[in-house]
């Protein structure tokens, strides 16, 4: 099982309920941080880190003895990460997303293949829970390609929980694609319910099952209620504003840690995950038949 923790902004404690349901799953849960912009559950998980991975993607690299200046390269980059510009060929490697057409067109075999870091995959243990992130090179802008190096050490057998990056733009999008669920974490604001909105929309078209959890349920009001009803989407559970928790938070630790009395409600929550992510393979299995 997988399971995504996403939200449409940042701050709302996407973080705090990934890091918490980890906990509570304990030896059966495995912790990703796909936020590789600036990883954060490693603060409140503190795991041993046993395992550091240079993450690369390739990049071209032209041989001008053998080059004719066709221009073939050019053509197939999206990005622009390779032009031919009078007699010469100009590469931007920060440009490149590593796909490889211009060295598989490239008709005079002119162009070879390096490499260039993104950053690195840490992982080891927090406790029971096995834990995996990712951390972006200083100054490299594309993070999508270590997400996907991140989730490439999904665990099968375990149940995998996912703390996305904050927004609905790519990063998000491809650390969401594949799962079996996805949990949007929300504030009762009139910002919470804004970037709510868009993030809904966004993973929409991706058909996984979601919920939303609203944190901090008793600070606002009531519009996020109204909307997950308008539109279906169940909520999972209300979070309200414990000093308990925040003094816990600003110390480092998790909150079924300095709130123990809500592990039974991270249990509830992954009942519900549960039951729901079986209802929509038996509506999916009902359909194909």
């Amino acid at each position: 099982m997988i399971i995504s923790v996403a939200s449409g902004k940042g701050g709302t404690g996407k973080t705090t309920i990934a890091t918490s349901l980890a906990a509570v799953l304990g030896s059966r849960a495995q912790l990703l941080d796909c936020d590789v912009e600036e990883p954060n559950c490693h603060i409140l998980m503190k795991p041993v880190l046993q395992r550091c991975e240079s993450i690369t993607v390739p990049v071209p690299i032209v041989d001008t003895d053998k080059c004719t200046l066709c221009g073939k390269c050019g053509e197939v980059c999206r990005f622009s990460a390779i032009v031919v510009i009078g007699d010469q060929v100009l590469t931007f490697p920060e440009m490149c997303h590593g796909c490889g057409g211009c060295t598989l067109l490239c008709p005079e075999g002119a162009i070879q293949e390096g490499s260039r870091e993104l950053g690195v995959r840490e992982s080891g243990f927090a406790g029971p829970v096995e834990f995996v992130h990712g951390r972006l090179r200083i100054g490299e802008a594309m993070s999508p390609p270590l997400i996907r190096a991140v989730k490439e050490k999904i665990d099968p057998n375990k149940i995998a929980i996912l703390d996305a990056p904050p927004g609905a733009s790519c990063p998000v999008i491809n650390t969401v694609t594949g799962s079996d669920f996805i949990i949007l974490v929300t504030e009762p604001t009139p910002f919470g319910l804004h970037d709510l909105s868009i993030a809904v929309e966004a993973v929409s078209h991706l058909a996984i099952p979601l919920g939303v959890i609203l944190n901090r349920s008793d600070v606002g009001d009531q519009e996020v209620q109204r909307f997950c009803a308008q539109r279906s989407i169940p909520l999972l559970a209300e979070i309200p504003h414990d000093r308990q928790i925040a003094d816990g938070y600003a110390r480092g630790n998790l909150l079924v840690v300095s709130a123990p009395q809500y592990i039974k409600l991270f249990l509830e929550i992954f009942t519900k995950i549960t039951e729901m992510i079986d209802g929509s393979t038996s509506n999916l299995k009902e359909a194909i038949s």
